[in-house]
């Protein structure tokens, strides 16, 4: 932020804290140093206007580079420093391990004399014993209806929307809740949503994930510059989901993506990199191509040579419906899932592509 700009505009500061992970005595602390937009709570009837001003604080939002934050959790304490953008990530060392299968609280204090702000406060998830495996989902056209593949569909929905009239994809907040719980029910399954969309958009992610009932979970995004300069930093899929697995080193997992973007291939690269880790990979089409289906079931072949599986399919009780089969959920969750299909429609668009199951050398085309 420039001097000028540091004169005119007079918001207070805060540091906005994001939900992250941990386990024993090290913990992922994440968060923001910048300007309180006050932004107002959603409202289903709020119009695009209102909306899209919203949108805009957002994505303009004033950080605070390089400012230092006390992070304490479980009565330890650390100075952390942000980079030029404001953004504050920092593994913590505890003294003492966190109790196992739950959200710790988290405070983060801006420590500057100059800018008075607000305690943020968030929470960091450990997993519990009873947990038999983890789940890594996108957002984008995974759980959240967003046409990431049309630009101009994807930025009105970003911009005129919020989250209380945002929508999921039929069956996913059932289907998430039955994998939370397992298929014996009450085995509290970590879930984590790693995403590209900016860590703008949080609040309103984070709210949507609330809204529809949706297991909370860490919910990883990205940095983007939106100022003059537009900068995009490298990939940060790849690298957060290796962290996840290295946290929880006992601990096998699912993961949950969609057609769209690179989401096969990067899960297909986190199979082959963390062999007997990965349970299953269902890949939502939202492409139904032709040329991408036969992409996508050129990488199950991989998939499965590595010793996974991988179910392509238009619809969530597809998926729904294997991970009942295998186990990973309770078959009586299948009506909630299949409850909530009907009831929504069908969002992928063009001719239905048949679901592609894909887990033995001999369901290989």
């Amino acid at each position: 932020m420039d001097r000028l700009e540091r004169v005119v505009d007079r918001d207070p500061y805060h540091v906005a804290g994001y939900r992250s992970f941990g386990a024993d005595r090290r913990v992922l602390v994440l968060g923001r140093a910048m300007q309180d937009e006050a932004i107002a709570q959603p409202q289903p009837a709020a119009g695009r206007w209102r909306n899209l001003l919203h949108a805009v604080k957002r994505l303009e939002s004033d950080p605070l580079p390089f400012a230092i934050v006390r992070a304490r959790v479980a009565g330890h304490a650390a100075e952390l420093r942000a980079d030029d953008e404001g953004f504050v990530r920092s593994w913590i060392e505890l003294p003492a391990p966190l109790p196992p299968g739950g959200w710790h609280p988290v405070e983060l204090v801006l420590q500057d004399p100059e800018h008075a702000a607000t305690p943020g406060v968030t929470e960091v998830l450990t997993a519990g014993a009873s947990a038999r495996f983890g789940v890594v989902s996108d957002m984008d056209d995974t759980v959240l209806q967003s046409q990431v593949t049309d630009f101009v569909r994807a930025a009105a929905t970003v911009l005129l929307e919020n989250a209380r009239t945002r929508l999921p994809f039929p069956g996913v907040a059932a289907f998430y809740r039955a994998l939370a719980d397992g298929a014996g029910g009450g085995e509290r399954n970590p879930m984590f949503y790693v995403s590209n969309s900016p860590w703008n958009l949080y609040d309103v992610i984070a709210e949507f994930l609330a809204a529809q009932e949706i297991p909370l979970g860490p919910l990883l995004l990205r940095d983007w510059d939106l100022g003059l300069r537009l900068r995009r930093r490298p990939p940060h899929k790849p690298s957060a989901i290796a962290e996840i697995l290295e946290t929880y080193p006992g601990l096998p997992f699912i993961l949950v993506g969609d057609s769209g973007q690179e989401d096969p291939e990067i899960y297909r690269a986190v199979v082959r990199d963390h062999p007997g880790r990965i349970l299953a990979v269902y890949i939502r089409n939202v492409r139904p191509h032709p040329e991408r289906v036969a992409a996508v079931r050129r990488l199950a072949e991989e998939i499965v040579a590595d010793g996974s599986t991988l179910v392509l399919a238009d619809d969530t009780l597809a998926a729904a419906r294997h991970a009942a089969e295998h186990g990973w959920i309770d078959p009586a969750a299948l009506d909630a899932v299949a409850g909530e299909t009907r009831e929504g429609g069908s969002a992928a668009a063009g001719v239905p592509t048949p679901t592609v199951v894909v887990e033995r050398a001999a369901d290989l085309p």
